[in-house]
């Protein structure tokens, strides 16, 4: 039975406090589009994309008016290109992602992922004409996003792939120089990546996934803030437990807007509804960031002892609100701590609270990994190639999700001030304690075997 206090708490979290729905992103598999030509293959994608997409930004709007939820981002996720770039060239993987670009604009859609390469255990030819075309791909094309997997818990951690993966992150950054590396921030790079995620720039639909799907993202860090405004404001001396408690009712009303609208676009447009992906996921505008969140629980200083206390705490009672809201949840769902985005957590990198070491702990037990994070421009692809076997480990051995999104700005130096502007926000270059020493180790290659608690069956 639906109380009379939720019915109005979901309005006011509606109208004064950007609750929206941050994404509904359409997966599209495309394996049936191999032809013998590229030119043909290409053209092929084009039409399915469209024939899937080409009504979803219009119902999308349409239920936007009727319910009087904002949908902010349209977007699609398609198969792993690489299973269509076997025995092509690096000009065939330019072209198909032109055709993804084209087929996405023409669809209205802000941006399309899914050109990814899964290389936790291997690298297939296809797979490596994927990652060397990136820097070319992606300052090329306006909407296409790339995502690597170069670990899983079951295969291990894929070193050699993490070294490509950092030299392609130091080529996409020189090739779009003039837009302040902006091309690396359409590049994630993950261990144990979702089959199902609907957020950018790391979403792609999953070989196990249906034919075609609805998934969607609801944020609301300015409903979950609020939220815990009011129970300190009624109860000043509330304990973390009871903060805890109110984040997962909140969490739960939040996924129930978000399977609402994701159901309701799949029967419009005649396709299955996946899951909902209920994370909190932060914007640049003040009053929508997760590091206000911490703030009013009482972390004054975001990278302050206790900070990775409150990220796990968040984190855990988002999933249990909506776990409880839900047998769809999926994705990522639980809090991001992407730097950029988050008004707050720049904020704290710029004043020198918050560390690179600090964040990479706050991983361990957030929904992601290092996000959106500016490092300076002569960051070598080894050091880079060290980050993402870090978070790769805290992935691999926790059975998590990490990703690492970070942007070498050329020209640029720790403490100087970059904006991208929109939704990828504006920040402060990070300082990376000891840079250099592990080459060594890295240039090794081959695998970190997987653990031994992947020996479950």
């Amino acid at each position: 039975m639906l109380r009379k206090n939720d019915i109005l708490r979901t309005v006011r979290m509606l109208q004064e406090e950007n609750l929206d729905v941050r994404t509904v992103t359409m997966g599209i598999n495309l394996n049936e589009c191999i032809r013998d030509s590229m030119a043909a293959t290409a053209d092929a994608v084009h039409a399915k994309i469209k024939s899937r997409a080409g009504n979803l930004v219009r119902i999308c709007d349409e239920l936007s008016t009727e319910y009087g939820i904002s949908i902010v981002n349209k977007r699609i996720a398609v198969s792993p290109a690489s299973i269509l770039l076997e025995r092509r060239n690096h000009e065939d993987a330019l072209q198909l992602a032109q055709a993804m670009d084209r087929a996405a604009e023409e669809s209205h859609v802000n941006l399309i992922g899914g050109f990814t390469a899964l290389v936790h255990k291997g690298i297939t030819p296809g797979e490596r004409i994927l990652i060397e075309s990136l820097p070319a791909v992606l300052t090329q094309t306006h909407r296409v996003c790339a995502s690597l997997n170069v670990a899983t818990t079951k295969a291990g951690i894929n070193v050699d792939a993490a070294h490509l993966a950092g030299q392609a992150i130091v080529q996409c950054a020189q090739a779009s120089r003039e837009q302040h590396g902006f091309a690396a921030a359409k590049l994630v790079v993950f261990a144990n990546i979702p089959e199902d995620n609907p957020f950018m720039a790391g979403a792609y639909l999953g070989i196990g996934e249906p034919e075609c799907v609805i998934n969607v993202g609801v944020s609301g860090p300015g409903v979950v803030k609020r939220a815990i405004d009011r129970l300190i404001e009624t109860h000043p001396d509330c304990t973390l437990d009871e903060i805890a408690e109110e984040v997962k009712h909140t969490a739960f009303r939040v996924t129930r807007t978000g399977e609402l609208i994701g159901r309701e676009v799949a029967r419009r447009l005649g396709v299955v509804f996946g899951v909902v992906d209920l994370s909190l996921a932060p914007t640049p505008r003040v009053g929508d960031s997760v590091g206000e969140i911490y703030h009013t629980m009482g972390i004054r200083n975001i990278g302050a002892p206790g900070t990775t206390a409150a990220v796990a705490l968040l984190n855990d009672a988002v999933k249990k609100g909506g776990s409880f809201a839900s047998s769809s949840v999926g994705g990522l769902s639980g809090a991001f701590i992407p730097v950029m985005e988050d008004h707050a957590l720049s904020k704290a990198v710029q004043e020198g609270t918050l560390t690179l070491e600090k964040l990479e702990a706050m991983t361990a037990v957030c929904s992601v990994g290092l996000d959106m994070i500016l490092v300076p421009g002569d960051t070598s692809a080894t050091a880079l190639c060290g980050i993402i076997l870090d978070e790769a480990a805290i992935g691999v051995i926790n059975r998590k999700t990490t990703g690492v999104r970070i942007i070498p700005v050329p020209g640029k130096a720790v403490g100087d001030f970059v904006d991208f502007g929109g939704l990828f926000g504006a920040g402060t270059i990070i300082h990376i304690n000891c840079p250099d020493g592990a080459a060594d180790f890295i240039m090794r290659g081959g695998h970190i075997p997987a653990p031994i608690h992947s020996l479950n069956n």
